[in-house]
């Protein structure tokens, strides 16, 4: 007996529910004749993929490592049925991009012109997400791409410096101190800052700490997000001032300013990152317009 591709529709069911009923009305078969094809399936791989009580469903440890190989299966052959119609029609590929919103201000534009020029017949999918996110699903085969601002990405990843910048602070646009007077952000000590959560990236964040710490203090800090708009909002509606990537001046039309901090050490870095041994072909030509930028 061998493992069929029911068997693991079946545990993935079970493993998403933790419910063998649950699970039978979503397959559309009986409860008892479920959980026999769990049983086989147990017999078949000599191991206990999952705790039952008469209370709850639980995964095991090796249930757990069983999961996540699943879904990787089941979103590998998502992927080539997608590619297999894609070539049916005459055309390469779908290629599956995730990125930061700083991103999508310059290093994605124009990786996109450079796409429809010179492969004007691989689609492209974009998803603004956060560092973590990609990175979760770049590992999981549900992205092929990745824009992030991490210093370093798990083993099965690799990644290459797309873009540099520098970082400027932002204030509302009545604000008393101008590009002129600007000398360094020491003199904003006093000010309630706005930044980017942790969560966006932590390289980012100890960034920005490292700035207001070479001029001698702390910033007090009374609000973060995610989302540059929200940020900017933030600083227009005069609630703090703001550090980040200067490229992100781009693209909105809001009553805040931008003053550049072109002198300092800190930078910021935008990586391009995908999975060792993707097979998508839309992502090999791809990376060639990458690593050769």
């Amino acid at each position: 007996m061998t493992i069929e591709l029911r068997h693991l529709e079946y545990f993935r069911a079970v493993a998403e529910e933790l419910n063998f009923g649950r699970a039978a009305e979503r397959l559309f078969i009986s409860q008892p004749g479920l959980s026999r094809q769990i049983k086989q399936m147990e017999e078949i791989l000599e191991v206990q993929l999952f705790e039952r009580t008469k209370r709850k469903v639980e995964l095991t440890a090796a249930g757990q490592f069983l999961k996540a190989e699943v879904d990787y299966i089941f979103n590998h052959l998502e992927l080539t049925k997608t590619q297999i119609k894609e070539i049916a029609a005459g055309n390469i590929g779908e290629l599956r991009v995730g990125f930061l919103g700083s991103a999508a201000h310059t290093v994605i534009p124009e990786l996109l012109v450079k796409i429809s020029q010179t492969f004007p017949r691989i689609q492209t999918s974009l998803e603004e997400l956060s560092n973590a996110m990609q990175i979760e699903m770049l590992e999981k085969d549900k992205l092929d791409l990745g824009f992030v601002r991490l210093a370093r990405v798990p083993e099965s990843l690799e990644m290459k410096m797309v873009h540099q910048d520098t970082f400027s602070v932002v204030l509302p646009l009545g604000h008393p101190l101008t590009e002129e007077g600007f000398k360094h952000v020491g003199q904003l000590k006093d000010e309630n800052f706005i930044l980017f959560s942790q969560d966006y990236s932590s390289i980012y964040y100890d960034k920005i700490m490292s700035i207001c710490e070479d001029r001698g203090f702390s910033p007090r800090i009374t609000h973060k997000s995610v989302h540059a708009l929200t940020i900017f909002k933030l600083v227009e509606a005069g609630l703090g001032v703001a550090i980040v990537p200067t490229s992100l001046k781009q693209g909105y039309d809001l009553k805040v300013k931008f003053i550049e901090m072109d002198k300092i050490k800190q930078k910021t870095e935008l990586y391009a990152v995908w999975k060792k041994g993707n097979r998508n072909a839309a992502l090999g030509k791809v990376l060639r317009l990458i690593i050769n930028s």
